[in-house]
């Protein structure tokens, strides 16, 4: 079998042939299928090995004493053939990992050969293709949780017994500081027990990936931002917990953790931070100090490790295999969420090249999973159904409505992109009525209704819905409820106007799909506004047909959110990719003329800067980068259209030109006869379009079947980052 290996001596890694172990009584052999490298642990156990001598011993005063010990009872010459051989040996890497139990040794009787185990400890859990692993450091997987999500459980073990050191209370405000995975996982345990946190770390993205897995503010802990956010959440008290799960030779931490507690506050050390514990700061709040020694009791306990002795569970409630167990739970039943921290996955004879480019910093990740041999059939690229849309006989015509009377409007939400990118577009248009506001606050729906004139103001959705003068509904609320909402209405025969995304899941668009077939009333809108936009509709005419395939590139410079914005509660809202993608995804089809075939995603740390390569039936494709950590002053949106000795460039909706291939006649280049004075995405349009076929009863603006097609890519996107392979979308029957 392989292994990942490491010579301390001189720093070299290797995937090295070695035997496979035996199954000793008191134990499993597991076949490894995913197993999570530590970006913190194992990261400086490599970087030391590459040091020299002197920085070997300066990194490790502890063992140089050991050696000193030595020398004084050996003797110099014994101690230096003693040391040298310890160094100069293989050593293996890894202590998380879940696999497939493949023979079971004598007295073992809670799991059976197949069965699939998640397994811990830095002797049993190794990189490598198969280890025996004693009873008390594995755990059976819950039915359901994937495989490189159980393969968390380890650190997540660490995680949580610094959490249950720091005896968190509902209500209580805690301080992470060090957002890195252990830092992340601490996040999401404090949050599941009902605690507001403060994340504090000097890299932006971890600061934005914790307030998405739920902290409350975030910051750099030399910044203000920290501190307000400590002073705001606690009325100036200060924090009950401090989590340090920083790592380097800084002082930082530990000052930092003094400034912001309580008085009498806990602070638990579960990283490896230096601690020079400031003795006045310390005294004066008579702070607690704690530490917290790795997944839990048991932990370096032969008795308990190797000999399979537990621990009574009434004298000791949780215990590593516990702590397991408890985690992968958790994480089972979407408590805590992994996937966002999986950076990458590699293949296991990848090993050596991806220890050197996190070593390097070419690849900067918060986790990094290897995949085994034998994982191949996860790793084929899945299938996404793209939903057939199905009408009940022939379908549902639009109401018939009385020559000359106005469209009866309806809003469901008002909230900023409602008010300021839809209503004011519809308030003085000749042949609309705004006739009723529903929002869940009275307040709002009276703001919406002096503002906008609204007729009616309520927050009765039912009642409108039933009110047979409502002619179309438009849905502009939280993505969440959006395939709900449009679900009611299309069910209670209204015409549907829904802000994307139109789902967030399969079985969301799988739902709003069912309502179609339902009720045979298929007259919905997405809110894909940009293949409206004045400028982009000039410049595909002048690009005109295409007879090859074409190249596609759409660059948007997303930005960082605020603090507090919803679209930072992942949990509920989707991914900010999730929420919006959707735009460049339909606008890149209806450039193509196609929907997508294949769609392939593949993400930064933290999956917030993506790459998105869709792959469409006559062999073009359309790459989207959606970023958000660029500068804010560049342009949001540039695209290029490449085909037929042609390109279009579309500049952030201001310009638009056409480039054409040196012919015998005509021009050689095309560019857009004004400068709008406002960039115009094409709502204007787009509205003008849905009103005239409420109105006049004729087809859709967009056919349903691309509305479709362009939400089960988005949803496409998400699979795909999980999966790190390409996903097919296959027309469903």
């Amino acid at each position: 079998m392989k292994q990942v290996v490491q010579n301390y001596k001189t720093g070299e890694l290797a995937v090295l042939d070695v035997p496979v172990p035996g199954c000793k009584p008191g134990g499993v052999l597991v076949r490894t299928a995913y197993s999570l490298i530590s970006t913190g642990t194992e990261l400086m156990k490599v970087s030391e090995a590459g040091m020299s001598m002197l920085g070997k011993a300066r990194s490790r005063p502890d063992q140089v004493a050991k050696v000193m010990q030595s020398v004084a009872v050996n003797g110099v010459p014994a101690t230096y053939r003693k040391v040298m051989g310890k160094l100069d040996s293989y050593t293996p890497l890894g202590y998380s990992l879940c696999g497939v139990v493949e023979q079971v040794g004598a007295g073992i009787d809670d799991v059976a050969v197949g069965d699939v185990v998640a397994c811990a400890g830095n002797e049993h859990a190794l990189h490598a293709e198969l280890n025996w692993v004693p009873k008390n450091l594995y755990a059976r997987v819950p039915d359901g949780l994937e495989p490189r999500h159980a393969a968390f459980g380890t650190v997540g073990s660490i995680a949580m017994q610094g959490v249950r050191q720091g005896e968190p209370q509902l209500g209580e405000v805690a301080l992470v500081i060090g957002l890195g995975l252990i830092g992340q996982l601490v996040v999401q345990l404090l949050t599941a027990a009902g605690v507001r946190v403060v994340g504090a770390d000097p890299d932006p993205a971890r600061c934005e990936l914790a307030e998405r897995l739920g902290a409350a503010a975030c910051g750099d802990p030399g910044s203000a931002a920290v501190e307000a956010a400590v002073a705001e959440l606690t009325d100036g008290h200060g924090v009950d917990q401090v989590y340090l799960a920083a790592g380097g030779g800084s002082n930082q931490p530990v000052e930092l953790a003094a400034r912001l507690c309580r008085d009498r506050g806990r602070v638990v050390d579960i990283g490896k931070c230096r601690l020079d514990l400031p003795w006045n700061a310390y005294y004066e709040k008579e702070l607690d100090v704690r530490f917290s020694r790795s997944y839990g009791p048991g932990r370096y306990d032969p008795e308990y490790e190797l000999d399979g002795r537990d621990y009574p569970i009434g004298y000791v409630r949780w215990t590593e295999r516990r702590n397991l167990a408890c985690f992968l739970d958790l994480v089972a039943r979407g408590k805590v969420d992994v996937d966002p921290l999986v950076s990458h996955i590699a293949d296991f004879d990848d090993a050596v090249e991806t220890y050197r480019s996190l070593k390097e910093g070419e690849l900067k990740a918060v986790a990094v999973l290897f995949r085994y041999p034998g994982q191949e059939r996860e790793a084929q690229a899945p299938v996404l159904s793209v939903p057939a849309v199905r009408r009940s006989g022939e379908g549902v015509s639009a109401p018939s409505r009385a020559a000359g009377t106005p469209v009866r409007l309806a809003f469901v939400g008002a909230g900023n992109y409602a008010t300021s990118m839809l209503l004011p577009h519809l308030v003085d248009r000749e042949g609309v009525e705004l006739a009723t506001v529903v929002t869940t606050t009275a307040l709002s729906a009276a703001n919406a209704r002096r503002k906008f004139g609204f007729a009616e103001a309520t927050t009765d959705l039912d009642a409108v819905l039933g009110d047979k003068s409502i002619d179309a509904v438009f849905v502009v609320t939280r993505h969440s409820s959006h395939a709900e909402l449009t679900r009611q209405a299309l069910l209670a025969g209204k015409t549907v106007f829904v802000e994307k995304p139109l789902a967030l899941t399969e079985d969301e668009l799988a739902g709003v799909l069912a309502a179609v077939e339902e009720s045979g009333n298929d007259r919905l809108q997405v809110g894909f506004n940009r293949r409206f936009s004045p400028l982009l509709q000039e410049a595909r005419k002048k690009f005109g047909t295409r007879t090859g395939p074409a190249s596609l590139r759409y660059l948007v410079n997303a930005g960082r959110l605020q603090h507090g914005s919803w679209y930072l509660q992942l949990g509920t809202e989707g991914s900010r990719f999730a929420g919006e993608g959707g735009h460049f995804i339909d606008t890149a089809s209806w450039l193509l003329g196609a929907d997508p075939v294949s769609v392939y995603a593949t993400a930064t740390s933290g999956n917030e800067d993506l790459q998105v390569l869709l792959r469409y039936p006559d062999g073009s494709t359309a790459t989207i980068s959606y970023v958000t950590t660029g500068a804010p002053g560049f342009p949001k949106e540039t695209l290029d259209l490449v085909a037929d000795g042609k390109v279009l460039r579309l500049d952030d909706f201001v310009r638009a030109s056409v480039y054409f291939e040196k012919v015998a006649a005509g021009p050689k280049k095309w560019v857009s006869s004004r400068l709008p004075q406002a960039r115009d995405k094409g709502q204007l349009a787009e509205l003008a379009a849905f009103v005239r076929a409420v109105r006049t009863g004729g087809p859709m603006p967009v056919p349903l079947e691309s509305l479709v097609a362009t939400t089960a890519a988005t949803l496409a996107v998400q699979a795909g980052l999980a999966g790190g392979v390409p996903v097919t979308l296959a027309a469903g029957r």
